[in-house]
């Protein structure tokens, strides 16, 4: 019994080795394969094969050239079938490598397609950077897919953005005279520590620190600078979900500006995260300094305002001018938030000489995930330190 456990077990490993290195004389495993696994391997081949000329043989023995070749319907066929076969965080990472490898954007044009190809955030941002070639006939379906994913996103980040940041507005409004329920325990306990009575064991609140609800008026300005350079097609879509999530806040009053060499405000549009994301333009150049000034200059409350600049810092504009602006910023009395980045993938690549310029003025650049944001966001309200992550 023992040796047939063993010996399926060492099928399985020759198994999983055959679908790792691909097959051909080389791999070594002399395995072949047959029903869904030969699918899945012809599905992978097609895209990571080691190109045209260089066929391989299938299980049933006719040769399979990698590529997917040009035509809609053998594409089409082949996302049904990486969607049959694999998870759908595979698929993702399938789709983007096929658009990268194979060249297939432009076969995202037609409407077909895009009803095909599993939507995520990597996908919209191809389609925004398509958004200029696009038909007519197929921007509606565009919009339908983009329209889907930031569906998706606010469903999972809404509710936990408010709730943070409404507890952060909460905090950064405190009274010194505070009503019972209003006491911040931990902060009062901390300041009245020196009228400890040993004989009860207690602490004597001489002085109460509390924080007042936050009312209906707007409490915190926020200004959301948003790089849309074609390595931040993430960071714009995640922005781009949040701004509109902040704008739907009574207390906070959001702007949203993106810009290449030239800058766009966008705060008209923050009702609907997919107007903003149509309303980009994906590529160009970088006028950091110029995207600033005009940040700058809509800041009519300094000590209440947060600017969040997203971007890599590769500077195309005036680097001692940027960078002055920033120092003046903070002078003022403004939260100076820089991120890298606003995506799931860590931070891309990026100016590390700017980086540490601005980390020298107290602004420290470092990427963020979508789940860190609202509590950087809270700590930059509160003007607290931020939660900057490890190895940054």
């Amino acid at each position: 019994m023992r040796g047939t456990t063993n010996g399926a077990g060492q099928d399985e490993r020759l198994r999983r080795w055959r679908m790792v290195l691909g097959g051909g004389e080389a791999d070594g495993t002399g395995r072949s394969l047959a029903g869904t696994d030969a699918s899945m391997d012809g599905a992978l081949t097609a895209l990571y094969g080691r190109g045209p000329a260089t066929p391989t043989p299938t299980a049933t023995g006719r040769e399979r050239s990698a590529g997917l070749g040009a035509s809609a319907p053998s594409v089409a066929r082949w996302l049904g079938d990486i969607r049959t076969y694999f998870p759908s965080s595979v698929v993702q990472v399938m789709q983007r490598d096929a658009i990268d490898r194979l060249g297939l954007s432009t076969l995202l044009l037609e409407p077909e397609m895009l009803e095909a190809v599993e939507a995520d955030v990597h996908l919209v941002g191809t389609l925004l950077s398509l958004d200029k070639a696009m038909p007519e006939t197929t921007k509606e379906t565009a919009r339908a897919v983009v329209r889907r994913v930031v569906d998706d996103i606010e469903r999972r980040l809404a509710t936990r953005t408010r709730a943070t940041l409404t507890g952060a507005l909460d905090r950064s409004a405190r009274i010194s005279r505070p009503r019972h329920r209003d006491i911040d325990w931990d902060r009062t306990i901390r300041a009245n520590l020196k009228n400890y009575l040993p004989e009860y064991r207690t602490v004597v609140p001489e002085r109460l620190i509390g924080y007042g609800r936050a009312a209906r008026s707007v409490k915190k300005d926020v200004v959301l600078c948003i790089d849309q350079s074609g390595s931040m097609a993430a960071s714009v879509v995640y922005a781009s979900v949040f701004g509109a999530v902040l704008a739907s806040m009574r207390s906070i009053a959001t702007r949203l500006v993106v810009f290449d060499t030239a800058v766009v405000d966008l705060t008209d549009q923050l009702d609907d995260p997919v107007d903003v994301l149509f309303g980009t333009q994906l590529g160009g150049g970088t006028d950091i300094n110029r995207a600033l000034a005009y940040c700058q200059s809509q800041i009519t409350r300094p000590a209440d305002t947060v600017v969040v600049l997203i971007s890599d810092l590769y500077e195309g504009g005036i680097r001692d001018e940027m960078l002055k602006r920033v120092a003046a910023m903070k002078a003022s009395g403004v939260q100076f938030v820089a991120l890298l980045a606003l995506s799931d993938e860590g931070a891309p690549a990026y100016d590390r000489e700017h980086a540490a310029a601005l980390a020298a003025l107290g602004a420290p650049a470092f990427a963020c995930t979508p789940d860190l944001f609202p509590e950087v966001m809270a700590a930059a309200i509160e003007k607290r330190p931020l939660p900057v992550p490890d190895g940054h």
